[in-house]
């Protein structure tokens, strides 16, 4: 797998998500959000399987809010490092799906993902994230990630990218409006 650092050479002062890291796969990119990515992410994330899968996905998704999420992923401050899951090089569609790194204190972060449901069942996820830990770009060294205990798919994606299951925990849903039990996996880097 090979790793690329995506760099602008020009004078123009650049934010920190379009320097961010791209990373490539045999079968996709993992590059920063565009603007333009929003007709298809607005498309996908709107899925109510997409969205009862993630914390913070509505369901309806309400007009605009991917387009804020897309501006705010963006910001040069983004408190969380998202990745585009982009196949357009390859055949498949400019978004894929997303996976993120939220940074956490004594160089640790939480991992999170999706993928569209056409692309299920495809090894998108695994991949996605065996590179995003192969690639470590904020320098971690642990991974935490957090996983609805009725997504067994998900914890097999985890479980096969190398993390630890380490105990149960809870969350709130916001597509699904309630507490929903978790399971907590941590992979050393």
């Amino acid at each position: 797998m090979k790793m690329d650092i995506v760099k602008d050479r020009s004078a123009q002062p650049v934010t920190e998500a379009a320097a961010q890291q791209m990373i490539e796969t045999d079968r996709f990119v993992m590059r920063a959000p565009r603007l333009s990515d929003a007709g298809l992410l607005n498309m996908y994330a709107s899925d109510s399987r997409v969205a009862r899968n993630s914390r913070s996905l509505p369901h309806p998704m309400p007009p605009g809010a991917t387009e804020a999420f897309v501006a705010r992923a963006i910001k040069a401050d983004a408190p969380e490092k998202v990745w585009i899951l982009d196949g357009s090089d390859y055949g498949l569609s400019e978004v894929l799906g997303v996976i993120s790194l939220k940074p956490l204190d004594r160089d640790q972060c939480e991992v999170a993902f999706w993928v569209a449901p056409s692309f299920w069942g495809t090894g998108l996820a695994r991949t996605a994230l065996k590179a995003m830990v192969a690639a470590n770009p904020l320098g971690s060294k642990t991974m935490f990630a957090e996983i609805f205990q009725d997504n067994q798919a998900s914890a097999r994606v985890v479980t096969a990218a190398g993390f630890e299951y380490i105990g149960d925990a809870e969350t709130y849903c916001v597509a699904r409006g309630a507490q929903v039990p978790t399971w907590t996996y941590l992979r050393k880097l």
